[in-house]
C-alpha cells in the first residue's frame, strides 16, 4: 500500500513527520487530517521518547511535550486507530526506537500496530543487521519495514537495507541529528542511486527537508521528502487555535 501510494503520484510524494500528542492530544486526529487533505501522500508519526538519539533539538522539544501529554506507545496506537475511525485513509508510517518496541514484546506490537491501522514502521535504532526478527514480524503482519541509510552507509549495508526493504526506503541528507538547515544534496543523491540499483522500492530523503526548493531537489534523484523539523516549528510558533490550519498550509506549499 505505501509503495503504490507513491508510485501512483505524479508528484514528488511529500511525507510529513509529527511527534504523537504534539502539541496536544485533544486536536492530534483533525491535525492528521488535515495533513492528508493537503496532499500528504504518506505521514510517520513519531512515538514519543524520553531519549530520542537521532533527533535534533526541535524534535526533542516536541518529544518532551508529547511525554508531559501524557503520551506513550499504547496511546500513539489508539490516536491513529481514532484517526482512522475519523476517515483518514493515506498510509501511516510508525516511527520510533527500539525500545518502545521491545517494551510490548516485538510480535505483539506488531499485532497491535497492524490493528490500529498502521501501516509501517521505522526503528530509528535498529541496525540493518540487528532487524531480522522485526522484518520477519512485519512480513507476517502485513507491515511494510523501512530501513534508514545515512550518506556514509556501507555498499553492504544498503545492499542490505535495500533487500530488506518494503514501502521506501529513508535516506538521511546529512550526518548528524534532525533539524532544518541548509542542506547539500550531493552526498545524499549519490546513496539515492545506489539504492536504486538494488531495489525498486520508493527512496524518500529527509533531514534537513525545509521548504518547496527542497522538495523539487529531492524530486530529481528520489521519489518522496520527508519534513519533520520545519512543520514542528511552523506549529510551535502558531496559536493553539490555528495549529491544524497552519499545518495544513505548510505542507501545501511544499506540494
Amino acid at each position: 500500500m505505501i509503495s503504490n501510494a507513491i508510485q501512483s503520484n505524479k508528484k514528488t510524494s511529500v511525507i510529513p513527520f509529527i511527534t504523537c500528542g504534539y502539541p496536544n492530544v485533544e486536536n492530534f486526529v483533525d491535525l492528521l487530517i488535515s495533513l492528508e487533505k493537503s496532499g500528504s501522500t504518506i505521514i510517520e508519526v513519531g512515538m514519543p521518547n524520553s531519549d530520542p538519539l537521532a533527533e535534533g533539538l526541535t524534535i526533542q522539544y516536541s518529544s518532551m511535550i508529547a511525554l508531559k501529554n501524557g503520551v506513550n506507545t499504547n496511546i500513539c496506537l489508539d490516536i491513529i486507530k481514532k484517526a482512522r475511525n475519523k476517515g483518514l485513509k493515506i498510509p501511516v508510517v510508525l516511527m520510533g526506537y527500539y525500545n518502545n518496541v521491545i517494551a510490548h514484546d516485538t510480535e505483539k506490537f506488531c499485532i497491535q500496530a497492524k490493528d490500529s491501522g498502521v501501516d509501517g514502521l521505522i526503528i530509528a535504532d535498529l541496525p540493518v543487521y540487528e532487524s531480522k526478527s522485526i522484518v520477519d514480524y512485519t512480513k507476517k503482519y502485513d507491515l511494510s519495514y523501512i530501513p534508514l541509510l545515512s550518506v556514509n552507509s556501507s555498499k553492504s549495508i544498503i545492499e542490505e537495507a535495500s533487500k530488506i526493504a518494503s514501502g521506501y526506503v529513508y535516506c538521511i541528507s546529512v550526518l548528524g541529528v534532525t533539524g532544518e538547515r541548509k542542506v547539500v544534496f550531493d552526498r545524499v543523491k549519490i546513496l539515492a542511486q545506489m539504492v536504486k540499483k538494488h531495489t525498486n522500492v520508493p527512496v524518500a530523503v529527509g533531514f534537513g527537508v525545509s521548504n518547496k526548493s527542497d522538495v523539487i531537489e529531492i524530486g530529481k534523484f528520489a521519489d518522496c521528502a520527508i519534513v519533520g523539523s520545519a512543520l514542528i516549528n511552523k506549529i510551535r510558533e502558531s496559536k493553539d487555535d490555528n495549529i491544524v490550519d497552519v499545518a495544513g498550509k505548510f505542507i501545501s506549499s511544499l506540494i
